[in-house]
């Protein structure tokens, strides 16, 4: 007789009591995609969600640096990863198990099998939000990604430069190839002001991420300065969040959050009430 067990379900899956997975994603490196995905995370939890952060960046995993935490994760008795806490925030990370300067070399199906062992197998619990941060460009992990999770939409991260914004529009593009909702854009050190004469510097230009934004009916979610805090913050574990939304310096990711927070309760009521019609 065959077997009769039941149907190995096929897709993506939600996950059980994670609101909202939203990722952070950029066309290239060095944008501060890491960055904007730490910040808003922890601008979330200081917001009073309960909040996730998945480092999905697996050749450059630099989020426990910018959490403050290395130790390795546990394991439970159910086979599931527990992941680290800092500051409200719940997160995993592969650089927490390939520890210093060792180099992530892998291909195709194992970058797969991370991903989805970093989403499914990992006691998340109860989440408001998951945010993902993803690795540069438009390569296999946002395809594992899609394919493992249903996605409530994504954050694209791009400095004003030319040569970013180009980047910027393939990662739109990329998202919406496959059917992830772009939640808006952020451009990031928009502008440096200086010390001393308090004057904005453009050094990468500026304005050309919420001109992307415009052209494409995307939300524009601000723009972030070149601040020595912010890098300092990353450097030394203590995101610039940390100091709340009352901080000069804190205040863009507060409102970034809280705009994302908004519209992903807008892409998920839409998207629900599309089901219920069809």
């Amino acid at each position: 007789m065959g077997h009769t067990g039941a149907a190995v379900p096929q897709g993506p899956q939600p996950l059980p009591g994670v609101a909202h997975v939203v990722a952070v994603g950029s066309g290239k490196g060095g944008v501060g995609k890491t960055t904007v995905a730490v910040n808003l995370s922890v601008a979330l939890a200081k917001l009073g969600y309960r909040v996730g952060l998945l480092d999905a960046d697996i050749y450059g995993p630099n989020v426990p640096t910018m959490m403050g935490l290395v130790q390795q994760p546990t394991i439970n008795g159910a086979e599931r990863i527990g992941p680290l806490e800092a500051y409200g925030v719940k997160f995993i990370s592969v650089g927490l198990i390939a520890q210093g300067d060792q180099p992530m070399v892998m291909r195709g199906p194992m970058l797969h099998q991370i991903i989805r062992q970093f989403v499914q197998q990992v006691d998340w619990g109860e989440l408001d939000f998951l945010i993902i941060d993803l690795p540069p460009g438009t390569g296999d992990i946002v395809l594992s990604l899609v394919q493992t999770v249903p996605l409530t939409g994504a954050v694209v991260v791009s400095t004003p430069s030319d040569v970013s914004l180009q980047d910027a529009r393939r990662a739109i593009a990329m998202f919406h190839q496959v059917k992830v909702e772009v939640i808006g854009i952020v451009e990031n050190m928009s502008h440096f002001t200086c010390p001393h004469c308090k004057q904005a510097i453009d050094i990468f230009s500026t304005g050309g991420a919420e001109k992307i934004a415009a052209e494409a009916g995307l939300e524009f979610l601000g723009t972030l300065e070149l601040d020595p805090a912010i890098r300092q913050g990353g450097d030394s574990g203590h995101p610039v969040t940390l100091e709340g939304a009352e901080s000069v310096v804190a205040q863009p990711f507060f409102a970034m959050a809280r705009r994302v927070a908004a519209l992903s309760e807008e892409i998920a009521a839409a998207s629900k009430q599309v089901l219920e019609i069809s």
